[in-house]
């Protein structure tokens, strides 16, 4: 439930920019790999894809909206069952749902903190998002996941820091002996595919 506060990231070229492993758009972590992926993440065929969501898991605008219009009422349902069962969603932790329509099979939500400047722990806090819903993912045996760029949309976390903690948490995890074999990141426009590229390329 990607909230209000994220942009959204569902229109836009469709086109995989990832095919040549070690390239600029691409990381080989021992036999797994880490992809960028300039498209709508809705369209992903993937065992899962991560929707950002606000804490009420109520749906909201930007990728939330996006991922709960494409996937139909199902999804907010078993939102709805989670939020009665545990409450409100912290930032950094996640929890999983079907898929509805979608063409992945689960969706894992996850809240990202809002930016304040880098004074309330944010970073770590995004760290949590990424590594906790790959956490899911191994629980659930699950071999590819992709990710739009949590926070940085209305949450106003600077794409220039939080693109190195999103691919420095997926190497780090991909290095650990777990089910999830390639972590993707689907990024709306130029400037946060070029920002991912470089974060990647800096590992």
């Amino acid at each position: 439930m990607a909230s209000s506060s994220e942009k959204a990231e569902t229109s836009g070229s469709s086109e995989n920019a990832g095919n040549s492993e070690n390239s600029g758009n691409s990381k080989k972590v021992g036999n797994k790999i880490i992809r960028l992926v300039r498209g709508d993440i809705t369209r992903e065929e993937v065992d899962a894809i991560v929707n950002a969501a606000n804490s009420t898991l109520m749906g909201g605008g930007g990728v939330d909206g996006a991922i709960h219009r494409a996937g139909g009422p199902q999804i907010l349902e078993e939102c709805k069952q989670i939020r009665a069962i545990q409450g409100p969603l912290p930032p950094g932790q996640a929890v999983i749902t079907g898929g509805g329509k979608l063409k992945a099979q689960y969706v894992i939500h996850t809240v990202g903190p809002i930016w304040r400047n880098g004074s309330s722990n944010e970073e770590e806090t995004l760290a949590s998002a990424y590594r906790e819903s790959l956490i899911l993912a191994a629980q659930y045996e699950l071999r590819t996941v992709s990710f739009p760029s949590i926070s940085t949309g209305a949450y106003g976390f600077p794409l220039d820091k939080a693109a190195p903690i999103a691919v420095s948490t997926a190497h780090s995890f991909l290095q650990q002996d777990n089910s999830v074999e390639e972590v993707r990141f689907v990024l709306f426009d130029t400037f946060a595919f070029n920002e991912f590229q470089d974060a990647l390329n800096a590992l």
